[in-house]
């Protein structure tokens, strides 16, 4: 398996989005923030998007490392689906 490339891009609408470089489908990530949230940001919500998308990376890699896949029960991560984070 070739190793994917990874890009962030900003969407017409102003959005944030993860989408590997050669695959025009839908994006893996997208982030959104509301106008008050740009504005209190002041025209740094690239780096905050940039940033939040690497959280989001270093947990996954976490999770992986932390999880026996072999062994999970698929449904131990159905009951967490729906957390919101804060």
């Amino acid at each position: 398996m070739s190793p994917s490339f990874f890009e962030i891009v900003q969407l017409s609408n102003g959005d944030y989005a993860l989408k590997r470089v050669d695959d025009e489908s839908a994006p893996l990530v997208k982030i959104s923030f509301s106008q008050e949230a740009r504005e209190l940001m002041e025209n740094r919500d690239m780096t905050v998007a940039r940033a939040m998308i690497d959280a989001g990376i270093q947990a996954v890699s976490h999770i992986n490392d932390a999880v026996e896949w072999e062994d999970a029960d698929p449904e131990d991560f159905e009951l967490h689906a729906h957390h919101t984070l804060h």
